[in-house]
């Protein structure tokens, strides 16, 4: 367990200093995925003695592309902070990052508690509004090289988040198309689809894995359901905008 406290410390300071550090799983190469959310739940603890508040969680690997990339069948989860808020059509500052890309994401306030193993109608029955999102992905590790331990235990990449409008739930948002622009330019176009079949899958998905780490999803937070495609590395002067159909828009410039 010392090794443990010792890794969360190791890594909560890399993301709060923006500083690299090596690959966990290189100094202990038997690090399992049990150990990588303890790292990740104490590391989060230290955000919270900090000040910080749980707004709620992210989940990733939410693509069966990237699911059999990694060799996973399981997606993976991140819990977030108030910190991690960006300014819809604000900037963010890359000096706060080591390796920042950005993604295209469908996001879900909650309006009920949400835990355990539900189906896709009961999570729907708990969702208040959804909205266009965008996610700030940062890896803390050198050479952007880690293993599935290795993200769980960095925050599963958690960063930052963008917010767009908020929408009613009661519509199909299973297909919706997405496109993600960069100062003018697509650069990413996708689907909802692309997030485990249906965004609702995701939080079905999120239920399940936050009740099997004793926690529980609570009425206020968000639940970020994973990209609908690659992400974009960003770089200085960079307007970026994402357009989801029917939800509307979401948008944040990048500065040095």
């Amino acid at each position: 367990m010392t090794h443990l406290v010792e890794l969360a410390r190791t890594v909560d300071d890399a993301a709060r200093t923006a500083k690299a550090i090596p690959q966990l799983s290189i100094e202990y190469p038997g690090l399992s995925v049990e150990d990588a959310y303890e790292i990740q739940r104490l590391s989060f603890a230290r955000r919270l003695q900090r000040g910080e508040k749980r707004i709620g969680i992210k989940m990733g690997l939410t693509s069966r592309a990237k699911m059999i990339q990694v060799n996973v069948d399981e997606v993976i989860w991140g819990r977030l902070s108030d910190a991690m808020l960006l300014e819809e059509g604000g900037s963010l500052s890359l000096s706060r990052y080591v390796h920042p890309r950005i993604e295209p994401e469908i996001v879900f306030l909650l309006k009920k508690p949400l835990a355990g193993r539900v189906t896709a109608l009961q999570a729907l029955a708990a969702v208040e509004a959804i909205a266009p999102a965008m996610e700030v992905i940062d890896s803390r590790y050198e050479n952007f090289k880690f293993s599935l331990a290795d993200v769980i235990a960095d925050n599963s990449s958690s960063s930052g988040i963008v917010v767009g409008p908020w929408a009613r739930p009661d519509q199909d948002f299973s297909n919706l198309g997405m496109v993600m622009a960069v100062n003018g330019r697509p650069v990413q176009i996708g689907s909802s689809a692309a997030i485990l079949g249906n965004p609702i899958r995701s939080l079905v998905s999120a239920a399940d894995m936050v009740a099997r780490a004793g926690e529980t999803l609570e009425p206020g937070e968000i639940v970020m359901a994973g990209g609908a495609t690659a992400a974009h590395a960003m770089s200085k002067g960079e307007h970026i905008h994402l357009a989801v159909q029917d939800l509307g828009d979401v948008m944040i410039g990048v500065e040095a």
